[in-house]
C-alpha cells in the first residue's frame, strides 16, 4: 500500500482515508479471488466476531458455506462448544441447513426464527426422531407466508400442498439446481438423499453457489473456529476443542499484549495441534512480535473500535483502526504471520480499506448481529420492526454470562469494572435481513475495490492500493443522499 501524497503524521481510522483508482486490467469483479491466504481454508476474507450475540452454530455454518469463518465465543461452556463444533461439521455444504418445525407449531413460533422475507422457508415435518424422512414431510411454508397468516395458525395447515422436493443425486451443478427450482415453480425445495431430508435450496441460494466457494476442511466439511480465554486450564480446553474438530483456535482477551496472554499462547502452541492459532487483541508492532514469538500465527487487531465497546471513552486506551492495521500487518508480514482487522467496519468500504492496509481478513461483529442467523430469537418493537439484542463482551451482561457461577460477592466485584453496552437493539435491515444478504453487499463492494486498484487477489490489492487522506466533508461527500424528491 502507498499513500497518495505525503505519509501522515497522525493515526487514521477508516473514515479518514479513501482509495484512489489506478490503471486496471481486471475486466470483471468475478475475476477477483478474495481468499485471505492466512493459513485457514477460508475463501472469503470475512470472520464473524467471537461475541455471544454474533456467532452461534447457525451463523458459523452459513458463513462457512459462503467461504468465511465463524468464531464461537469463549463464554460458551465447553460441552456446548463441543456440540456446536460437531453440529457445524455435520451440516450440508451444497445445500442450506433445513429449518424444521412440527405441524402443531404456529406462525408465531416460526416468526421468532424467520421474518417474512424471500429466499427462506420452514420445512414442516411430522417426525419424532432427529432424522426426517420423505414421508414425514408435509411441505414447506415460505417465510413470506408468515407475514400474511394469523399468529395462531398451525404450520401443518399452511404447508399442505406445498411439498416440492429434489433428489440430491439428480443435481449436477448449482446452475442445474436453479433451473430445477424454477421448473418446479417453487421458492424453496427440500433436498433428499436416499429418502432422507439433507437440506433445502432456494433460487437465491442456488445462484449464490455459483458465486461463492465454501470453506471446508480436508474432509470436505464446513470449517469453524472457537475462542478460549487466557485464564484457567487453557491447554486442556484447546485440546478438547481440537478433538471436537475445530479448525482455528482463537486465544482472546481485551488486552492481548500482556503476560497472561503470552503464557496461554505458549501453552497452546506447545500442544502442536496442527491448526492456526489467532490471538489478540493488539494494536502495535511490538505486540505482533511478542505474540508471534509466543506461538500465534494470526493477530487480532483492534482496541476500542467496536460498536458495542466503550473502552476508549472509559480508559482512553486504543488506537484508530486503519493505522493499527497498517502497522501490525507490516510487522506480521515480516514474521510470516497474518492480521485480522477486528472492529470498526460499518460499510463495505471499511472492509476494503482494512484489506488495503494489509489485513488478511476482517472481523465483523454488530453488523452480523442483526441477521436472521445470529443467536437469539427475533423480537418486534412497538412499530412491528424486527430486531435482535446485542451486547459488548466486557459489559455487565457479558460478565454475568461469563462468571455467573461465582458467589454473589465475587460477581458483584467484577460488575464494578464492566465496560461496554449491556443491551442494544440491532434491527434487521428489511432489504438484507440474512447473513448472506450482507455477504452479497460486502463482497460486491470489495470486489469492485479490487478492480479499481487493478488487483485480482488480496495480496495484490495490498501491494497496489493507493490511499489518500480526506476531510470530514470529503467523507460526507461520498455518502448517497436520501431520496426525498
Amino acid at each position: 500500500m502507498e499513500f497518495y501524497g505525503e505519509t501522515p503524521d497522525v493515526d487514521l481510522t477508516y473514515s479518514d482515508v479513501f482509495l484512489v483508482p489506478r490503471r486496471s486490467a481486471i475486466t470483471s469483479r468475478l475475476d477477483v479471488d478474495l481468499a485471505p491466504g492466512d493459513g485457514t481454508t477460508a475463501t472469503l476474507p470475512l470472520v464473524s466476531a467471537n461475541m455471544n450475540s454474533v456467532t452461534g452454530a447457525r451463523l458459523a455454518a452459513t458463513l462457512a458455506r459462503r467461504g468465511g469463518l465463524g468464531v464461537l465465543p469463549q463464554d460458551m461452556p465447553l460441552q456446548e462448544l463441543d456440540a456446536a463444533i460437531r453440529w457445524v461439521k455435520a451440516q450440508p455444504v451444497q445445500w442450506d441447513t433445513p429449518l424444521v418445525l412440527p405441524p402443531d407449531a404456529t406462525v408465531a413460533d416460526a416468526a421468532r426464527l424467520l421474518p417474512p422475507t424471500e429466499g427462506h422457508g420452514i420445512v414442516v415435518a411430522d417426525a419424532s426422531t432427529g432424522h426426517v424422512d420423505a414421508d414425514d414431510i408435509l411441505g414447506i411454508v415460505p417465510a413470506t407466508r408468515l407475514g400474511t397468516a394469523l399468529p395462531d395458525a398451525r404450520l401443518g395447515d399452511l404447508a399442505r400442498g406445498r411439498a416440492a422436493s429434489v433428489d440430491a443425486e439428480d443435481i449436477d451443478s448449482a446452475r442445474h439446481a436453479f433451473d430445477v427450482i424454477v421448473a418446479a415453480d417453487a421458492e424453496t425445495v427440500c433436498v433428499l438423499q436416499h429418502g432422507h431430508l439433507v437440506g433445502t435450496l432456494s433460487r437465491r441460494s442456488a445462484l449464490r453457489s455459483t458465486l461463492y466457494r465454501p470453506a471446508v476442511d480436508a474432509s470436505g466439511r464446513l470449517i469453524v473456529a472457537a475462542a478460549v480465554g487466557i485464564n484457567g486450564d487453557v491447554a486442556a480446553k484447546a485440546k478438547a476443542l481440537a478433538a471436537a474438530g475445530v479448525d482455528v483456535l482463537v486465544v482472546d482477551t481485551a488486552h492481548g499484549h500482556q503476560e497472561g496472554m503470552l503464557r496461554a499462547l505458549r501453552a497452546v502452541a506447545d500442544l502442536d495441534l496442527g491448526i492456526p492459532i489467532a490471538a489478540g487483541n493488539i494494536v502495535s508492532a511490538e505486540g505482533v512480535h511478542d505474540l508471534v514469538t509466543a506461538g500465534a500465527t494470526i493477530l487480532k487487531v483492534g482496541v476500542g473500535p467496536g460498536a458495542m465497546c466503550t473502552t476508549r471513552m472509559m480508559t482512553a486506551v486504543g488506537r484508530p483502526q486503519f493505522s493499527a492495521v497498517l502497522e501490525t500487518a507490516e510487522a506480521a508480514r515480516v514474521m510470516g504471520a497474518h492480521v485480522w482487522a477486528d472492529g470498526g467496519v460499518r460499510y463495505p468500504r471499511d472492509v476494503a480499506l482494512a484489506l488495503a492496509a494489509g489485513a488478511a481478513s476482517v472481523m465483523i461483529g454488530s453488523w452480523f448481529a442483526g441477521t436472521i442467523e445470529a443467536p437469539g430469537e427475533l423480537q418486534l418493537d412497538d412499530a412491528g420492526r424486527a430486531y435482535k439484542e446485542s451486547w459488548g463482551m466486557a459489559s455487565t451482561k457479558a460478565v454475568h454470562e461469563r462468571f455467573g457461577r461465582l458467589d454473589p460477592y465475587e460477581l458483584a466485584r467484577k460488575e464494578l469494572f464492566a465496560e461496554g453496552i449491556s443491551s442494544s437493539r440491532i434491527y434487521l435491515d428489511p432489504l438484507r435481513p440474512g447473513l448472506e444478504d450482507l455477504l452479497d453487499m460486502i463482497t460486491s463492494g470489495v470486489r469492485s475495490s479490487f478492480t479499481y486498484a487493478g488487483a485480482s487477489t488480496v495480496a495484490e490489492f495490498h501491494d497496489r492500493a493507493r490511499v489518500g487522506l480526506q476531510s470530514a466533508a470529503g467523507y460526507e461527500e461520498g455518502k448517497a443522499l436520501p431520496v426525498s424528491w
